[in-house]
């Protein structure tokens, strides 16, 4: 009798201490935006390392678009808790910020202590365009599991017209292919079946840890008395910072107005960062003062090239805000900055780690319900065009500088043509496109500028 391939065993169980180890090395390398970072997770959970199915993965990635808040790093924390109960939650979530903090505390204080530096100039040049290539590929990978048939290819194609040409508000776009599913559901339930009446993947990676018919886990399974201790303590892990900073430095104070501005910040995100940055940019340059247009451009550019969720751009403006008016006053720029830069990081994560423990044994009661899946299931196919939308942006941005009225950047065009045959062409990884292209960006950057 000839024996299951290696690679057809079902993978043997995973340690806490080996999860953490993997999700420090996801918060390292967790480049590309929501886009790249969940297809980073796709191709180290499901493809190699087989922690959970494919279907468990689409399931958990359906409810993150649901919420608001940065959806890459609230999958995380739902796989980790998933795996190992509420530590490992916290763990992951955990992870997949804090590198990205302490990277973005020091490259603000380069940036504030040496301003324009034609070294990183020149990286930031080469990377942008790369950026833009990857966010093309995560749509195109997410499409290609997401979009089975003719009906969900129709609910990306008009998501993508709804931002892109009516600019629709994200949050509508969920609600409507929300509806959409939920009809189809019952009306074509074939076709809005996981995977879209076909098959999760036309690719089969093999058995799982955590597969489609994996009876569910004890901590799985829905209690009112977990869901109201969860309730209780996420309440009092924001109040008591929050009353804290009140008693010290008053409601007016620029720690307490950072912490109520990003909490009300972290509850508006639906659709990822970018549908949040009009309105941090509004609050912070207009109404507070915290940065200038300049500053807050430079932090978003920040923000795409290091590993860890955009939305962590939040902890730039927080660190220049806090650092060019000290709330320690006299030279304590950079004590400011750090501290400023770790409370709002922890008032615009706090929300998801709540939704994500609270509502996780609700979502895993429903992964065999159409009733429940199919809105889910037209929502992925929606996120599919409003990420095309999203590659599209950068692709403007990066090609026209000046927009369209300016003249046509060849350079980044080259860079980002080079950078789509890597990854599509080549199979390259993300960090080897990125250093990459940063490579060739700082020698164009040093020839040509």
């Amino acid at each position: 009798m000839a024996s299951t391939p290696p690679e057809q065993d079902t993978p043997r169980p995973v340690s806490l201490a080996e999860a953490f180890w993997f999700w420090l090395k996801l918060g390292f390398i967790s480049f590309g935006g929501p886009a790249g970072q969940i297809s980073i997770m796709h191709q180290e959970l499901v493809e190699k390392r087989r922690w959970l199915s494919e279907r468990r993965f689409l399931h958990a990635l359906n409810y993150c678009m649901l919420l608001p808040g940065p959806e890459a790093q609230q999958l995380a924390t739902y796989i980790g808790w998933l795996m190992h109960r509420t530590w490992g939650g916290v763990i992951a979530g955990a992870l997949f910020v804090l590198p990205s903090l302490f990277i973005l505390i020091g490259l603000s204080w380069l940036y504030i202590a040496f301003g324009d530096v034609p070294l990183v100039a020149g990286i930031f040049y080469g990377i942008k365009p790369a950026v833009a290539a990857i966010v093309l590929q995560a749509a195109y990978r997410i499409g290609s599991r997401a979009l089975k048939n003719h009906w969900l290819w129709a609910i990306a194609g008009g998501s993508f017209v709804a931002i892109f040409a009516l600019d629709v508000p994200f949050p509508f776009i969920v609600l409507g292919a929300a509806l959409l599913g939920y009809l189809g559901g019952r009306l074509l339930p074939e076709q809005f079946s996981v995977g879209g009446g076909h098959a999760a993947s036309a690719t089969s990676f093999g058995p799982a840890l955590i597969d489609d018919d994996t009876p569910p886990a004890a901590h799985t399974r829905f209690r009112a008395t977990r869901l109201a201790l969860l309730v209780l303590v996420g309440s009092l892990l924001w109040l008591l910072p929050m009353g804290l900073l009140t008693w010290l430095y008053g409601w007016d104070g620029t720690l307490t107005q950072m912490a109520w501005f990003f909490t009300k910040a972290a509850l508006l995100t639906f659709g990822g960062a970018y549908a949040v940055l009009p309105y941090v940019y509004q609050g912070a340059i207009g109404h507070y003062g915290w940065v200038t247009p300049t500053q807050m451009i430079d932090g978003l550019a920040l923000g795409e090239t290091t590993p860890g969720p955009l939305i962590m751009v939040v902890a730039f403006v927080a660190f220049v805000g806090a650092y060019l008016q000290p709330v320690f006053g006299g030279d304590s720029g950079f004590v400011s900055g750090a501290l400023a830069a770790a409370l709002v990081t922890w008032f615009t994560f706090l929300p998801s780690f709540i939704f994500i423990l609270a509502g996780g044994p609700l979502v895993e009661s429903t992964h065999g319900e159409l009733k429940f899946t199919a809105p889910l299931t037209a929502i992925t196919a929606a996120v599919v065009g409003v990420i095309l939308n999203l590659a599209l942006f950068f692709a403007y941005h990066v090609l026209w500088p000046q927009g369209f009225a300016g003249s046509f950047d060849w350079p980044s065009a080259l860079i980002a043509l080079a950078a789509t045959v890597a990854l599509f062409g080549f199979k390259r990884g993300v960090m080897e496109t990125l250093a990459g292209c940063a490579l060739v960006g700082l020698l164009v950057h040093l020839l040509l500028r």
